[in-house]
Order: C-alpha cells, then sequence, then structure tokens
C-alpha cells in the first residue's frame, strides 16, 4: 500500500481515524501529534506561506500572508 494521510483524533484513550480505511494487521503506521488549535481549525495561512516558500526557489522575493490575500 503507498503511503498516505489519514486524518485521526484520541479520544482519550485510544487513536481513532475520522476517515474509513482498510488496514492489514500490523500495517506500520507513523503518528504524528500535532499542536492544539485555537478551535477555528488549521493555521491555513502558515500552510499556504509554506508551500509558497517550499514552491519557489530562493532567488523568488519572499512571500508573507499579505501576498496570499491579493486577487
Amino acid at each position: 500500500m503507498p503511503a498516505i494521510t489519514v486524518k485521526a483524533h484520541y479520544d482519550g484513550r485510544t487513536i481513532q481515524l475520522d476517515e474509513p480505511i482498510e488496514l492489514a494487521p500490523n500495517a506500520r503506521l507513523l503518528v504524528t501529534v500535532l499542536e492544539s488549535t485555537d478551535g477555528n481549525g488549521t493555521d491555513w495561512r502558515s500552510l499556504a506561506t509554506e508551500g509558497l516558500a517550499r514552491a519557489f526557489g530562493d532567488d523568488e522575493p519572499d512571500y508573507g500572508p499579505e501576498d496570499l490575500l491579493r486577487r
């Protein structure tokens, strides 16, 4: 099976997958624990800024949150 990302949460006792997926017995998994957010979900602005930084070379200008809001 190719590597995929599946959303999950910890219910206080066990890790619960948020999406249906079939796993073989003893399937190898990687678990990443994310920081808690302030309740409004993912920090999309930071993710987008990081994505822009990865998408362009070192000789490109710096991009910040204000660049993401332009239309």
